[in-house]
């Protein structure tokens, strides 16, 4: 029996009616020393509002990346948590496991970490919690003996995630599954050595609903669609209005359809599938009567993600539609991918996602440096960000300043040679008090 650390605040967080991680990190430290002191620092952290974790990269042999070294500050106080790294392990697509995989995995975490799994984190990867810088490699061994592989962290394509798609949901347009495994196998070694300007990520999600959440979490969204008609059974149109009755479909279906175009009368549904938009909602609804139409494939976006220089983006609209049935169709996907990362690193700066290279440079920049040309239907602008720095469009009007452009760096000006030169382009606090220098846009 290991004695626990005073943790008033964390006690608080057993509360309420649901599962508490620190209940459970309380149990496993009745076996785990160091999940005790874990939860000591942890508590000194809520205490002192400070996050007392150093962290850096360790590297596994032959793999520039997927292993998060964490250093304790307090290693005097908590000796067993000085080191802290996180194991990133790929899952299995759709997060399908079988409960021998399951049972393996909590065999490695217990004999070389702290036992803590987390399934599954932001990019989707396995975390493996608690080893140190010997036992680290050594579980890094033994997963890769029984058929597991390290994911992603850096400058690098990160571990792909996407919906259970074909294998449990009758929404889905495309394999999910195959086309995430595919893509993992074709570009496995962009996954395991960074050489990109910063992280890459792909989801997939079988059609509009997007449970993969790709739209705000990836770089390159794919997402299951259809270009034909929406299938309508009329007799189970009848049935669903006997038992819930006409108004409900009135208020739930018809005037909820974004763009008006679905009606209602005699009891049948009519769609006019040229204003479709294809956002799932009266499927979702009626799924039993409405389904997506039998000529099923993808569409691409680019450029989501989430917070970092200059806010959430959403992904805006890359391709249409593309069919995803046969590997001619998946090996075009990966010549896609392969323009796009090569325009991309040879262009951007550092630390820079592919959406907010495109912010810099311009869609149709981008458009032309991939060899895509523009479709109307692609959208001219994402929706507008809910998450914006308040102060940089008020305090200056508040305090009475003119507004502050920002610097930025213009990499495609024309030097006074001729030649092309990255030149620092001013805004209003610039050198001058206004205006760009010479050859700024």
């Amino acid at each position: 029996m290991t004695d626990l650390p005073d943790t008033p605040m964390l006690d608080q967080l057993e509360d309420g009616p649901w599962p508490s991680f620190v209940a459970d990190l309380k149990r496993l430290a009745q076996s785990k020393a160091s999940v005790g002191q874990l939860l000591g620092q942890l508590e000194r952290s809520y205490g002192d509002r400070w996050n007392y974790w150093t962290g850096t990269v360790l590297n596994l042999k032959g793999y520039g990346g997927g292993v998060l070294a964490r250093y304790s500050d307090l290693k005097e106080d908590f000796p067993e948590v000085a080191q802290f790294h996180t194991i990133r392990v790929i899952e299995p697509p759709g997060y399908v496991y079988s409960t021998d995989a399951l049972r393996e995995l909590c065999d490695i975490s217990e004999e070389y970490s702290s036992g803590i799994l987390q399934l599954h984190g932001m990019t989707g990867d396995i975390l493996m919690l608690g080893s140190d810088n010997e036992t680290t490699h050594t579980a890094g061994e033994e997963l890769m003996e029984k058929g597991w592989d390290i994911g992603g962290s850096g400058g690098a394509m990160r571990t792909l995630s996407c919906c259970i798609g074909p294998a449990r949901c009758e929404m889905s347009c495309f394999d999910t599954l195959g086309l995430t495994k595919f893509l993992t196998d074709t570009f496995i070694s962009e996954l395991h050595r960074p050489e990109f300007p910063y992280k890459f990520k792909f989801k997939l999600s079988g059609c509009a609903n997007d449970c993969a959440n790709s739209m705000m979490r990836s770089d390159m969204p794919i997402i299951g669609t259809w270009r034909d008609d929406i299938q309508v059974n009329q007799e189970e149109v009848a049935r669903f209005t006997e038992k819930h009755g006409e108004q409900f479909v009135i208020e739930n279906v018809v005037t909820r359809c974004p763009t008006r175009c679905i009606s209602f009368a005699g009891g049948k549904i009519g769609i006019d599938d040229d204003n479709c938009v294809h956002c799932m909602h009266c499927i979702n609804v009626m799924h039993s009567a409405l389904a997506p139409g039998k000529d099923r494939g993808v569409t691409i976006l680019i450029g989501g993600k989430r917070t970092l220089k200059i806010g959430d983006m959403m992904a805006s609209l890359l391709i249409p539609f593309m069919e995803m049935k046969t590997q001619e169709d998946w090996d075009a996907l990966a010549g896609l991918v392969r323009r796009i990362w090569e325009f991309w690193t040879e262009h951007a700066l550092e630390h820079e996602r592919v959406g907010e290279f495109i912010d810099r440079i311009s869609m149709t920049s981008f458009l032309d440096g991939i060899g895509i040309e523009p479709n109307p239907q692609m959208v001219a602008q994402p929706r507008t960000n809910s998450y914006i720095k308040f102060e940089e469009y008020t305090a200056p009007r508040l305090s009475g300043e003119l507004h502050k452009e920002p610097s930025v760096v213009d990499r495609e000006v024309i030097g006074p040679e001729g030649g092309d030169s990255e030149v620092e382009r001013c805004g209003s606090d610039g050198p001058e008090g206004g205006g760009n220098t010479e050859g700024g846009s």
